[in-house]
C-alpha cells in the first residue's frame, strides 16, 4: 500500500497580504466584514433523524432552525419532491462571529484556498459536530456532519438590499477571492492553504 504525501503550503505570500491591508487602511469602506454564517445539516430523509438534526442545530446556535424541502424527486436516494430533508440556521452579528470561531477551531484553523469563490464567499465542512469545542457526544442524538457557508461583504452593500432606491454594487466594490482570503488570515487568524 502506498501513501501519497501532499505538502500543505500557504496560499498567499506576505507581500500580497500587506498590499491588500494597505489598500484597506487608505479607504475604510474597502475593509470587508462578516455578513452572515449559514449552517446546514442535510439528512436526506424526514422523520426522527431530521428532528435530531434540528435539535443539534438548536443547541449549537441558540436559534430555531428552518426546515428545507427537496426540490425534486430522486428515486436513487429515496427522496420525494417536497419532503423535508435538511435543517438550516442563519447567524448574523456577534453570534455569527462566535460560531465561526468554533467552526474554525473544529477544522484546526485551516481552510483550503479552493473553498473561496470569486464573490467573497467561503464554504467548508465539519465531519462531526462533536469536534466543535464544548460539545459532548450524546448517544441518543448521534453524530451529524454540517456545512458552514460564510458571506463576507464590504460597507455599502445595503444599497442592493434596501427597499427604496435599490441599486447594484459596482464590480470595483465587490469582495473578491483575494480580499476574502486576507480577511480570514488577518481578522480571524485562520490559515488559507493549498495542497500540492
Amino acid at each position: 500500500m502506498t501513501f501519497v504525501v501532499r505538502k500543505v503550503r500557504p496560499a498567499l505570500d506576505e507581500a500580497t497580504i500587506e498590499s491588500v491591508i494597505q489598500r484597506w487602511s487608505k479607504n475604510p469602506m474597502l475593509k470587508p466584514r462578516l455578513a452572515k454564517v449559514v449552517i446546514n445539516i442535510g439528512v436526506g430523509e424526514s422523520g426522527e433523524r431530521l428532528q435530531k438534526a434540528v435539535q443539534v442545530l438548536r443547541e449549537l446556535t441558540g436559534q430555531e432552525p428552518s426546515i428545507r424541502r427537496a426540490k425534486r424527486t430522486v428515486k436513487g436516494f429515496g427522496i420525494r419532491k417536497g419532503e423535508p430533508i435538511a435543517a438550516v440556521v442563519t447567524l448574523r452579528g456577534q453570534k455569527a462571529m462566535e460560531f465561526l470561531q468554533k467552526a474554525l477551531e473544529a477544522v484546526n484553523w485551516r481552510v483550503k484556498a479552493s473553498s473561496f469563490d470569486d464573490y467573497g464567499n467561503v464554504s467548508f465542512g465539519i465531519a462531526e459536530h462533536i469536534s466543535l469545542p464544548g460539545v459532548k457526544y450524546d448517544p441518543n442524538i448521534g453524530v451529524f456532519g454540517m456545512d458552514v457557508a460564510v458571506k463576507i461583504e464590504r460597507p455599502g452593500y445595503r444599497v442592493m438590499r434596501r427597499r427604496r432606491a435599490r441599486s447594484k454594487i459596482p464590480r470595483r466594490h465587490r469582495v473578491n477571492k483575494l480580499d476574502a482570503m486576507v480577511y480570514f488570515i488577518k481578522e480571524l487568524g485562520a490559515q488559507v492553504v493549498t495542497y500540492g
